[in-house]
């Protein structure tokens, strides 16, 4: 880059710099949120460089770069949430004076279609969490993440920030920290205690013992070398346990959760209580739920439906 495109773009990393501070300082956001914008917000710089200052950019500008991310064949989901971080940003830059007009103002957001969710039925639910029945500790580990999954509906990455100290055993209850840091309560089955404990009074005190230098005592689910969990290791735990399970389906950890869904509803749970237990700040992202099964919504239809 030479002295005349940084000059150029200097407007623009030094507004993204206050503004990302303003959002873990002013207000409390989340790490992985931060990281999601910061990105954003560098895609779209670098679209700028050598363009404009951030003051000169236009309706226009943005019209240009949502083709652009259109042209990438990303998801409409992806650059609805990149067009977001640009909005924030820019009525960020608007309110602190930096900038006199909106460029974003009148822009219209990518439509973003809405995918029915896949899910693992009841059946195979079974067949996954008994894919790990061994007595070594990998497969008591792994045994005890699984149910964990099934038993909350949790994130790959709510699971991989368990502390031991988020059980309750007495309670039969988890503490699940989800996005911008809220906690949720969540019960757990008595198979998920169960596995649990076998995993923490046996296999996890053998971790222990065999690295006592490189343990770290506050994670639940730990590496043989004593480290916490990344999801890139329960992503492939998780895969492991289909394929010896005989599942032909893509399962994931949010397939799980999706299928802890589906099962509760499907069961006779209120929304509203998937809603707490999902962690979804809003209803509208929990209704998607209730279109998944059309078989199921039939069957409920002819036999509650006096004229059916």
């Amino acid at each position: 880059m030479d002295a005349a495109q940084e000059q150029a773009n200097g407007d623009i990393i030094a507004a993204v710099r206050r503004y990302l501070i303003f959002g873990r300082v002013e207000c409390g956001l989340a790490k992985n949120t931060l990281e999601a914008y910061s990105r954003d917000l560098r895609t779209f710089r670098q679209f700028m460089v050598g363009t404009k200052n951030l003051g000169d950019i236009t309706q226009e500008d943005i019209s240009l770069y949502l083709c652009h991310l259109a042209e990438q064949n990303l998801s409409s989901t992806s650059r609805a949430r990149m067009f977001t971080s640009l909005r924030c940003f820019f009525r960020f830059c608007l309110n602190e004076g930096i900038i006199d007009t909106d460029p974003t103002r009148n822009s219209e957001s990518p439509k973003v279609w809405r995918h029915l969710p896949n899910d693992l039925t009841p059946a195979e639910v079974t067949r996954l969490l008994q894919a790990e029945s061994g007595d070594d500790w990998v497969s008591v580990r792994n045994r005890a993440i699984l149910e964990t999954f099934y038993a909350t509906g949790a994130r790959v990455s709510e699971v991989c920030d368990l502390k031991v100290m988020d059980i309750d055993f007495e309670e039969m209850t988890i503490r699940l920290t989800g996005k911008g840091s809220r906690q949720r309560m969540t019960p757990l089955t008595l198979a998920a205690v169960q596995a649990i404990e076998k995993y923490l009074h046996g296999c996890r005190e053998w971790l222990r013992v065999k690295n006592p230098s490189g343990w770290d005592a506050n994670w639940l689910f730990v590496s043989r070398n004593g480290k916490r969990l990344h999801r890139e290791n329960v992503f492939r735990i998780v895969k492991t346990a289909a394929i010896k399970a005989g599942i032909y389906k893509n399962v994931y950890p949010h397939l799980i959760r999706h299928s802890f869904a589906t099962h509760m509803l499907e069961g006779g749970a209120n929304l509203r209580v998937v809603q707490e237990l999902l962690g979804h700040s809003s209803l509208e992202t929990t209704e998607i739920y209730t279109h998944v099964h059309r078989p199921h919504m039939v069957k409920s239809y002819e036999e509650f439906f006096p004229r059916a």
